[in-house]
């Protein structure tokens, strides 16, 4: 499967995202002048909780800081062309040392606005903006998963989730050949998570056994473990799961409001994704993705920089 690029995106991988014109700059972040202009707590009480995590790492991300691997916030800002970590081995001192006056203030104050949410006991979630509303990363192929090159003619068998008594697509018959495209995701329990096309044009993304691999194996996914929330979910949304996160052909279940499920990331790609595990209808253990918005995890997730 190949990756699409806006041009947008292309040219700011080539020359660096400071050649982005500034409208197209501006949707990409979710407060563009946060850097330049005084916020108020008036303008903050109109995002929801989990968005003000986000506006409150943008700060740091806006610098290079480099998130924990694999975690939400690497995930979101690694996919907008704009971010661009630093590799200065000491992260947070190369990060904070560029932050001006009126940053630090920002970032006082997203807290303090956070830290009334938690107090109150309200995720702020109705009548609010959304980080959802703003997502737009413009490429198909999910962030975090990355091309893998395998000997020729093999064939994996793929699973939904990582056991062999999970369910697979196509019938009971899903399986990823490497005389095609293969990405990887990481690893999970001598399990791969992976993501590719298929025959008939759609998206799988599933799971394969790591020792059923024979030969030379080059990507850097394959030596990555992957670091999932594991958080109790509730639905508060009908939605279909899908193993297809880009054209969503595939279902492998219906949820229904107030069924439970474990949380266990958020991907990205022209839409943002929650990753789940649930239990179908035939008792089966399987992992698919839902819209973001389906789901109430019920806690409040801890700020990256500090509280």
């Amino acid at each position: 499967m190949k990756k699409l690029f806006s041009l947008v995106l292309v040219a700011a991988l080539l020359c660096g995202a400071a050649v982005l014109p500034a409208h197209a700059a501006d949707w990409m972040f979710l407060i563009p002048d946060s850097n330049t202009r005084l916020l108020t707590e008036s303008e903050l009480w109109e995002w929801d909780y989990e968005s003000l995590g986000y506006i409150l790492n943008e700060i740091f991300a806006r610098h290079g800081y480099v998130f924990e691997a694999g975690g939400k916030y690497d995930n979101y800002f690694s996919s907008l062309p704009w971010y661009t970590p630093n590799s200065n081995p000491d992260n947070s001192k190369a990060c904070y040392s560029q932050l001006n006056n009126t940053e630090w203030k920002n970032e006082a104050l997203v807290k303090k606005v956070r830290a009334d949410m938690r107090a109150m006991g309200t995720t702020n979630n109705k009548g609010t903006k959304s980080v959802w509303d703003h997502y737009s990363s413009g490429f198909d192929t999910l962030n975090g998963f990355e091309y893998t090159q395998f000997k020729a003619n093999q064939k994996f068998t793929v699973y939904s989730a990582p056991t062999t008594n999970a369910p697979r697509g196509s019938n009971g018959k899903a399986s990823v050949s490497t005389n095609g495209a293969v990405f990887i995701a990481g690893e999970e329990n001598g399990w791969m998570m992976v993501m590719y096309e298929t025959n008939g044009g759609s998206v799988r993304v599933g799971y394969f056994r790591r020792g059923d691999v024979k030969g030379k194996v080059q990507g850097t996914a394959w030596n990555k473990s992957l670091n999932f929330a594991y958080l109790s979910a509730r639905v508060t949304a009908s939605c279909t799961v899908t193993d297809d996160p880009v054209y969503a052909t595939g279902s492998l279940g219906s949820l229904r409001y107030g069924d439970q499920v474990t949380y266990l990331n958020t991907y990205y790609n022209r839409r943002a994704w929650d990753y789940i595990e649930f239990i179908t209808a035939e008792g089966k253990t399987a992992r698919g993705f839902v819209p973001v918005g389906c789901l109430d995890y019920g806690v409040y997730e801890k700020d990256s920089i500090g509280e």
